[in-house]
């Protein structure tokens, strides 16, 4: 089920690490009564808005990337999504996203900590969202 509360906040920001600062807005996948994956939406602008996710290996389904897209490319009206990860198997999923990869942000999660940045463009959005 997917599920848009501050407990799919809350689970994404400790699978992180860290705190998202507000405002954010948050849709997740809730199995059995528990999160297992999440979004956070946030860093607003007038084409682009920030994601930031987290989960269980396997959780995010083709249902829930589409919702994913119509949130952001149609519900926002965004052209893009953002994310800034230091993970390389975050980078590899983006990638299979038609993400591309458009820089990097030295030092952005501490020193000696690199924050690459990807871009998803609803025209390259590989889940069309009916």
């Amino acid at each position: 089920m997917i599920v848009d509360d501050d407990a799919v906040a809350h689970f994404v920001s400790e699978r992180i690490g860290r705190e998202i600062c507000a405002p954010w807005t948050a849709m997740g996948i809730e199995k059995d009564g528990k999160i297992v994956a999440g979004t956070i939406f946030n860093n607003f602008e007038e084409f682009d808005v920030h994601v930031t996710v987290a989960g269980d290996r396997g959780a995010f389904t083709r249902d829930y990337l589409k919702a994913v897209g119509r949130y952001v490319f149609e519900g926002l009206g965004k052209l893009r999504m953002t994310a800034i990860t230091e993970q390389p198997e975050v980078i590899q999923i983006a990638l299979r996203l038609n993400a591309q990869t458009e820089g990097r942000l030295r030092n952005h999660f501490g020193p000696g900590r690199d924050g690459i940045v990807l871009g998803i463009l609803k025209e390259d959005w590989p889940f069309k969202y009916d």
